[in-house]
């Protein structure tokens, strides 16, 4: 209903309603409703917003659609929001962007901000060097308690977070951390040494981010340090940048386990044209990997015409056998994302999901028997059940195995789930149903 009424005053062009609005919304609503908003609606939003929230909502915004709303400005209002970005935000955006857009952008920069945004993007993507925050404040491990807490004072306001304080030496390599709490509730004259967290995780520039993110989830961290190949720090990667590469890591494997290419953007922003292109390809892979269905049921020709009440559970059983392997498939890319299973567990995870497999094949069994014997005959209901049973065991292990198997062979396990999973599930669970119809009906 708010955003209604945002539309009704972008449509009437009702300034004061709008400043009004804005007035009452915080950064990240106002950004969702920019994203929604045609380019020159969320323009104008942008421009009606003081400098300071519009520098928030802008970081809000996904790279895209920053593009799109810098496209549209004038070069002072271009050059203030950019220059107000953090590093890691304004390396995303350029990342994502043509040539000719990122030259505008360095262009605009002051020097020390070019210096650390092409730092930045000297980074490979998808590596945590990318996503840190070179805007870090370091204690010395010899300072006091009370000596670094000035040092947090002097320097923090330009920093992007003081909540973890890396502790260095005189070469800036890492030694561990020390958190903003501990300083301020010790003793002026206690040794930093005393506090510091010497175990404390780390990751290289070089690392993957997903895989930082994940361990600061694990190890329930505000901050991570980033080092380099010296051990020298490099900055912090926060919480947020955290939560951003975890949520486009999910979102990229929920994309490809529903057979789609992976797109940047808000949904709403995001072109019909490029949606469509994004799920073509795997279902032109697909409908083509479809016709193993096919050829299996040419072949059990003969079996169909002799015995055509088989045909009426052929959906009954792939759409089971279908379904069990893609909930194993999503089961074990899921554990293997948050680091739960191994590829080196292949055998463990095999075993565990065919014994699962089993116990719902045979709940499902009884289920299928009973319609089977009401509708056919009791001997065609006993090859259903029986089939049941095979299917879904044979299902939950290829669901399993294949995704461990794919990460083994460092090809993204969500691409190998499960429309894949389901689509071989079909044509090998025919082969099971007219196998068992040949043993249990003498065909």
């Amino acid at each position: 209903m708010d955003g209604a009424r945002l539309a009704d005053l972008l449509d009437d062009n009702d300034v004061a309603g709008l400043q009004q609005w804005l007035a009452t919304h915080p950064p990240y609503e106002i950004a969702d409703e920019m994203a929604r908003a045609e380019p020159v609606h969320a323009a104008l939003l942008l421009r009606l917003l003081d400098k300071d929230r519009a520098l928030v909502a802008f970081e809000e915004l996904d790279p895209p659609t920053q593009q799109k709303l810098l496209s549209g400005l004038r070069d002072q209002a271009f050059r203030d929001l950019v220059e107000g970005m953090d590093p890691d935000d304004r390396a995303r955006l350029l990342g994502e962007a043509p040539a000719k857009f990122a030259h505008r952008v360095l262009a605009g920069l002051s020097p020390y901000e070019r210096a650390m945004t092409a730092e930045l993007l000297g980074y490979p993507e998808g590596s945590v060097g990318r996503y840190t925050s070179p805007e870090t404040v370091t204690v010395r491990r010899h300072l006091t308690a009370g000596q670094a807490l000035e040092v947090v004072r002097a320097r923090g306001a330009a920093a992007e977070t003081v909540y973890t304080l890396p502790v260095v030496d005189d070469e800036r390599r890492f030694l561990g951390t020390v958190s903003l709490r501990d300083l301020v509730l010790s003793r002026p004259d206690r040794p930093v040494a005393e506090l510091v967290v010497d175990d404390a995780p780390r990751a290289h520039t070089m690392d993957d981010a997903e895989r930082a993110a994940r361990l600061m989830q694990e190890a329930n961290l505000l901050a991570l340090t980033v080092v380099d190949n010296e051990d020298r720090v490099v900055g912090l990667l926060t919480i947020d940048d955290a939560v951003e590469v975890i949520e486009a890591a999910d979102t990229e494997d929920i994309a490809r386990q529903s057979a789609a290419q992976p797109w940047s953007g808000h949904y709403m922003s995001v072109g019909v044209t490029q949606l469509a292109r994004s799920r073509a390809t795997w279902l032109l892979l697909l409908i083509v990997a479809a016709t193993l269905t096919v050829n299996v049921l040419q072949y059990f020709e003969a079996e169909l015409a002799e015995v055509t009440a088989l045909a009426l559970f052929i959906p009954l059983l792939v759409g089971t056998g279908g379904n069990a392997g893609a909930q194993a498939a999503t089961s074990v890319v899921r554990a293997l994302a948050v680091g739960e299973v191994r590829t080196g567990d292949v055998l463990r995870v095999a075993w565990r999901e065919c014994r699962v497999g089993l116990l719902l094949g045979v709940m499902l069994a009884v289920v299928g028997f009973v319609i089977g014997a009401v509708l056919v005959t009791v001997p065609v209901a006993v090859t259903v059940s029986l089939a049941i049973v095979l299917v879904c065991c044979w299902a939950a292990i290829i669901g399993s195995v294949m995704p461990l198997l794919a990460k083994r062979l460092h090809i993204d396990p969500a691409v190998i789930s499960a429309p894949l999973v389901t689509t071989l599930v079909d044509a090998t669970g025919l082969i099971i149903y007219f196998g068992l119809a040949r043993l249990v009906l003498g065909l």
